[in-house]
């Protein structure tokens, strides 16, 4: 269950740090800030939760997920 949890923080806190990155230039400090903000919280979310070391690959690959899925959503400005 301590995986899914921390899964699920890096999967959607990486939704919006995407959708808000795609407004910088590629390699500006804001862009690099934005790709590693979520850092701080989820290694002491999966350490307080004792994830196992086997499962950083994972975490790693939904944060690159979530970056890339933020990146891609259009949010239509005019309702």
């Amino acid at each position: 269950m301590n995986v899914v949890i921390v899964s699920l923080a890096a999967f959607f806190l990486n939704i919006p740090l995407g959708l808000w990155r795609r407004k910088y230039k590629k390699f500006s400090f804001m862009w690099f800030f934005l790709i590693h903000a979520s850092i701080p919280l989820i290694v002491p979310l999966r350490l307080w939760l004792n994830t196992p070391n086997f499962f950083i690959p994972l975490f790693i690959a939904l944060v690159v997920a979530g970056q890339f899925i933020g990146s891609k959503l259009f949010i239509n400005k005019t309702l």
